[in-house]
């Protein structure tokens, strides 16, 4: 459950790298392919080689969408999910190179150093997948958070005196501010030698998804019963900090327990 800040500051900071409209690996692959299609249609070149192109066409879509979406801001689970499925298929792709050179190099058709470019892709390519994978955590936590925040918004609605057994509610001043989180991030960090786990900061894919509004509010991934936890709320009761401990599982789900900082998000108008 502790996924850091860190990680999470270190994926918003490289949306620099985000795509455009038109990757232009994936516009190189898209020519390539017309090329060969041309030359394999009238006869000039193998089938085998409109094979090899779309396979490339494919492999650029995919690193494409998986730059795109690892350096990107804003993912539901769907997209996430999509993410760690094309990093498996660019592993796949750079392992079967692999095996297919080994082939070649086992029956001494080619040089043992010329596996070593294609290992190395492998390698890339496994960082790649494991990357994907944490971007993804993210954004299942998120949203095991935001459905534990939607069911205790349901309970207050319909049945009040039991919303209280899935969060545990504490108004405050009713005021939460930028240099209120800066003050926790800084006396969190000063306390327990680590960043803040944040795992939602204000508005995110996953909340508006659910038709909530979570700007203005923060949600730290820390069960409210651990020492983090316990000091958290003890420190935001001390400075008269709105926040709402989660600790109740959902049945059949993932707790989602966390801390939500901020007053209770608000369901999106209409259309918003």
């Amino acid at each position: 459950m502790r996924l850091h800040s860190a990680l999470l500051l270190a994926v918003c900071a490289a949306s620099v790298w985000a795509q455009s409209s038109v990757d232009p690996q994936v516009a190189r692959a898209r020519e390539n392919l017309e090329r060969v299609r041309g030359l394999v249609n009238s006869g000039a070149a193998p089938r085998a080689q409109l094979e090899k192109a779309e396979e490339a066409m494919a492999d650029a879509q995919d690193a494409a969408f998986v730059n795109k979406t690892i350096y990107g801001k804003d993912l539901t689970e769907a997209v996430a999910d999509d993410m760690v499925a094309a990093a498996g298929r660019r592993l796949d792709r750079r392992k079967k190179a692999l095996e297919d050179a080994q082939k070649l190099v086992d029956l001494g058709a080619a040089p043992r150093a010329s596996l070593d470019p294609l290992q190395e892709e492998v390698n890339w390519a496994q960082r790649e997948c494991g990357l994907a994978g944490e971007r993804a955590a993210i954004v299942r936590e998120v949203t095991q958070m935001a459905r534990a925040e939607e069911l205790f918004a349901a309970r207050l609605a319909e049945e009040p005196s039991t919303a209280h057994e899935i969060a545990e509610r504490h108004d405050g001043d009713g005021v939460f501010t930028s240099a209120d989180f800066a003050a926790i991030e800084k006396a969190f960090e000063s306390r327990f030698g680590k960043p803040l786990p944040v795992s939602a900061m204000g508005e995110t894919a996953v909340h508006r998804a659910l038709g909530f509004d979570h700007r203005g509010r923060v949600d730290v991934a820390l069960h409210p019963d651990t020492p983090e936890g316990v000091w958290l709320r003890e420190y935001l009761d001390a400075k008269r900090i709105p926040y709402f401990a989660f600790r109740q599982a959902v049945p059949g789900k993932a707790t989602g327990a966390h801390i939500h900082l901020g007053p209770m998000s608000t369901r999106l108008e209409s259309g918003g």
